[in-house]
C-alpha cells in the first residue's frame, strides 16, 4: 500500500480530537445532554476510514455509536448536536430520534436510510439497499459515476441476531455488493463475548458461502484505512459482498444511561484506553516527524471549536409541538377513484386470484422498478395459491423470483429496495408466517417516514393471504388485521371482490407508503360457497380505487331506515358474504358496509350511516377479543352515541389460540351467516 497522504493522517486526527471533546463535554453537561446517546470513543479509527472512501453514489448504515462516521462523511458537529438535544433544526429526525440515528439525502454524501435502536436490524433494509443496486444495474435503469457500495455498520454480539444472518445469507446467495462492518468492541453493554458467542464475526461468515472477509485492527487509523480501502475497492470492481471483522475497544460508556462503572473494573478499562484510537494515531503521527506542539493546537482548536458548537445548538430552537403527526405518512397522489371500473361489452367476470395477477402484469408491463419475490412465487408454481402464476415467465428470473424462507428478509429488504426508488412487491406465504417478520415491520418499515423526518417512506406492497376456510388448520388459516392495525406507519387493504383488489393493488403501487394487502385465501378462488360476489366484471387497466373509501354494497330500504326498523353491518373480508347472506332474512332492514381498506379508515361513511340507522354491528373474522372490531365499535359508539338505540356491537370468532383443523371445530369457531342472523334478529328486536 502506498504512504497515506499527510493531509488524511491530519484530518483524521482533528476529527479524533473532536470526538474525544464531544464525548467530554456531553459527560460534563450531564443535565444538558439529558437523552440517551453513545459516543464513538475507541471506534474512531475504523470509523473515519471508513467514510473517507465512500464516495456520493455509495450509501451507509451507522448504528447508534458511530458519530466518528458521520463526521469523516462530513456532517458537522453542530449538526449532531442538534439530534443530540433533540432540536427542530435535527437534519436527520427533526427532534424525532435518539443521538447518531441518521437518515440522509444529502447530495454530496453517502446516503443513509433511517437507521434505528434496535441492533442488528439495519443489516436486512441495508441488504435491501445492495439488492436495489444489483437489480438497477442489471436494467440499466441509472448510471453513477462509481460502482455503489453498500455499508452496514453492526456491533459485534449483533451478530448473533437471526436477522443479520439472513441479511448475510441473502447477499452471499445473490453476491451484492454490501460490506457488513463489524465493529468488535468485546461488549454488548454488560454481556462479555465469552457469555454472547462462539465466534468473532471474522469466524462466523466462513459457512457462507460466496462471502469474503478481512479482519484487521479497528484501533490503529493507518491498517483500518488501507484495509478499507481494500474493502470498499474489492467490493466497488467485483460486486461481490464481504464481511470487516475490525478489532475495536470501548473507552466510553455503553450509553449515557448504562454507565461503564455500572459494570466494568479499573482493569479492563485499563486495557481498552491502552489502545486509544487517538493516542496511537498521535504516536505514529510523531514517529512520522510531526511536532507535538502542532498536535497539541489541533486538539486545543478541537476542543475550542466543539465547545462553541455545542454552545449553538444548547440555544436551537425546540420543535414545533404542532408538527409532532407529520409525517407519518408522505402524500399520496391516489384520492380519487379514477378508470373505468366495468368496460362495456365486458359480460365475463374474473376471480380475485386473476385480477392480482392482471394488475401487477400490467403495472410490471409499464414500470420496470417493479419487482416481485417472496416465497414460491417464481416461474416453477407461481405461488401456492397460484396467485402470481405467468408472471415468473412473461418478466424472468430476475424480476419475479424465489426467496428463502426469510420472512424478516423478505419484508425488510422493501425498505433498501425503496430507497434505491423500486418498487417492490412482495409476499409472505400465509398470514401465520408474518410474525417472523414484525420486527422489520414495527422497527424498520413503519417508523422509517416518521423518524426520517419524511425522506425515507418506504413504497412496497406486502402480500399476506389469510383467513380460513376448509380445514386449512391452525398454521394456514390465521386472520392478523389487529395485529396490524396496531402498527402505525402502515396502510392495510382488505378487498372482498375482484374489482376491488385490482384497483387497491394499483393504489398501493402508486402510494409511495407500504401498504398491506390482507387476501383471503377463501376468497381467491370463489370455491366456498356463498362467495361467488367475489367475481366481478374486471376493470380496465386504468381503473384505480383509493384507500379510505368504504362501500355500501347492500343498502336498505328508505321506509324502514324512516320508521326506525333498520341496521348497519360494518364488516370487510370474508364477514361481507356472511352480512349479505345472512341480510336476506330481514329485506330492506339491514345495509352492508365493506370497510376495503383497514387504514386508512372510512370512518366518515360509517359514522354517517351509523347515525342514519341507530343500529350497528362490526363483524369480522378474526378472535374477537381485543380485536380491531371491538376497538372500531368503540369509536362508533363515541362518535355516534346521540344516534344510537341499541349498543353497538362486534361479532368474530371464539377467542381460542388457534382455527382448529377439524371441520366441525374450524365452524364452531368462525362466525358463519347463520349465525349473523341471530346477531342480526337480536339486535333489531332491541
Amino acid at each position: 500500500m502506498p504512504p497515506i497522504p499527510t493531509e488524511i493522517l491530519l484530518k483524521a486526527y482533528l476529527h479524533m480530537m473532536q470526538a474525544k471533546a464531544m464525548a467530554d463535554i456531553y459527560e460534563d453537561n450531564r443535565q444538558i445532554t439529558k437523552y440517551v446517546h453513545s459516543t464513538s470513543r475507541g471506534h474512531e479509527a475504523i470509523q473515519l476510514a471508513t467514510a473517507y472512501h465512500l464516495t456520493k453514489d455509495d450509501w451507509v448504515s451507522p448504528y447508534y455509536r458511530d458519530e466518528s462516521m458521520l463526521l469523516g462523511i462530513g456532517f458537522t458537529p453542530y449538526e449532531l448536536m442538534l439530534q443530540l438535544l433533540a432540536k427542530a433544526d435535527d437534519p436527520f429526525s427533526g427532534g424525532r430520534s435518539y443521538y447518531a440515528h441518521p437518515s440522509s439525502r444529502d447530495e454530496d454524501k453517502p446516503k443513509i436510510i433511517h437507521q434505528s435502536s434496535a441492533t442488528g436490524m439495519q443489516a436486512i433494509p441495508t441488504t435491501g439497499i445492495a439488492q436495489g443496486i444489483r437489480y438497477i444495474q442489471d436494467f440499466n435503469l441509472k448510471t453513477f459515476d462509481n460502482n455503489p457500495v453498500a455499508v452496514c455498520s453492526l456491533g459485534d454480539n449483533s451478530v448473533t441476531e437471526g436477522e443479520v444472518s439472513e441479511a448475510m445469507q441473502f447477499a452471499a446467495l445473490h453476491q451484492l455488493p454490501i460490506i457488513f462492518l463489524v465493529q468488535d468492541n468485546e461488549w454488548g453493554i454488560s454481556v462479555t463475548k465469552e457469555e454472547a458467542r462462539t465466534s468473532d464475526a471474522f469466524e462466523f461468515v466462513e459457512g457462507f458461502t460466496g462471502m469474503g472477509r478481512m479482519r484487521f485492527d479497528g484501533t490503529s487509523f493507518t491498517e483500518s484505512y488501507n484495509g478499507m480501502k481494500e474493502a470498499i475497492d474489492l467490493v466497488r470492481a467485483e460486486g461481490k459482498p464481504l464481511v470487516v471483522c475490525a478489532k475495536t475497544v470501548l473507552i466510553g460508556h455503553h450509553t449515557s444511561g448504562v454507565r461503564r462503572e455500572f459494570y466494568r473494573d479499573e482493569e479492563n478499562l485499563t486495557l481498552h484506553r491502552a489502545k486509544d484510537p487517538g493516542v496511537i494515531l498521535k504516536k505514529d503521527l510523531l514517529a512520522a516527524g510531526f511536532a507535538e506542539n502542532d498536535l497539541v493546537k489541533i486538539e486545543q482548536d478541537a476542543y475550542a471549536y466543539i465547545a462553541e458548537s455545542f454552545e449553538r445548538a444548547k440555544n436551537a430552537p425546540e420543535p414545533d409541538p404542532a408538527k409532532v403527526a407529520e409525517h407519518v405518512f408522505a402524500p399520496t397522489p391516489i384520492t380519487e377513484e379514477v378508470g373505468t371500473r366495468v368496460p362495456e361489452n365486458t359480460k365475463d367476470k374474473i376471480v380475485m386470484v386473476d385480477a392480482a395477477i392482471h394488475a401487477i402484469q400490467e403495472l410490471m408491463w409499464k414500470h420496470p422498478e417493479a419487482v416481485l419475490y417472496g416465497q414460491d412465487v417464481g416461474e416453477r408454481i407461481g405461488g401456492v395459491f397460484r396467485e402470481t402464476v405467468t408472471l415468473g415467465k412473461k418478466f424472468g428470473k430476475k424480476r419475479v423470483f424465489n426467496t428463502p424462507i426469510q420472512e424478516a428478509y423478505i419484508i425488510g429488504s422493501t425498505i433498501g429496495m425503496s430507497a434505491m426508488g423500486l418498487k417492490p412487491i412482495v409476499e409472505v406465504q400465509f398470514a401465520d408466517y408474518i410474525y417472523p417478520a414484525i420486527n422489520q415491520l414495527i422497527t424498520e418499515i413503519s417508523k422509517s417516514c416518521y423518524l426520517s423526518n419524511g425522506k425515507y417512506p418506504v413504497s412496497s406492497i406486502i402480500r399476506v393471504p389469510c383467513g380460513a376456510y376448509g380445514g386449512g388448520g391452525p398454521y394456514h388459516s390465521g386472520s392478523v388485521e389487529s395485529l396490524l392495525a396496531n402498527i402505525k406507519g402502515i396502510k392495510v387493504a382488505y378487498p372482498s371482490n375482484a374489482a376491488d383488489f385490482k384497483g387497491l393493488l394499483k393504489a398501493a403501487y402508486y402510494d409511495p407508503n407500504p401498504v398491506v394487502m390482507l387476501e383471503h385465501k377463501g376468497l381467491y378462488w370463489s370455491k366456498v360457497p356463498g362467495t361467488e360476489g367475489a367475481k366481478t366484471i374486471e376493470p380496465a387497466e386504468d381503473y384505480i380505487l383509493p384507500f379510505g373509501k368504504a362501500d355500501i354494497i347492500k343498502k336498505a330500504d328508505d321506509n324502514e331506515i324512516q320508521k326506525g326498523r333498520t341496521m348497519v353491518i360494518v364488516t370487510y373480508g370474508m364477514g361481507v358474504f356472511w352480512a349479505t347472506e345472512a341480510a336476506k332474512e330481514y329485506q330492506g332492514r339491514v345495509e352492508v358496509i365493506d370497510l376495503r381498506t383497514l387504514i386508512p379508515l372510512d370512518e366518515e361513511l360509517v359514522f354517517e350511516r351509523v347515525k342514519a340507522h341507530g343500529k350497528c354491528l362490526v363483524l369480522t373474522e378474526e378472535q374477537i377479543g381485543n380485536s380491531f372490531a371491538q376497538a372500531f365499535a368503540h369509536r362508533i359508539t363515541k362518535e355516534c352515541f346521540r344516534y344510537l338505540d341499541a349498543p353497538v356491537e362486534a361479532m368474530g370468532s371464539l377467542n381460542l389460540p388457534a382455527v382448529p383443523i377439524n371441520l366441525v371445530l374450524e365452524k364452531a369457531m368462525l362466525p358463519t351467516a347463520e349465525k349473523v342472523s341471530e346477531k342480526i334478529k337480536e339486535i333489531l328486536g332491541n
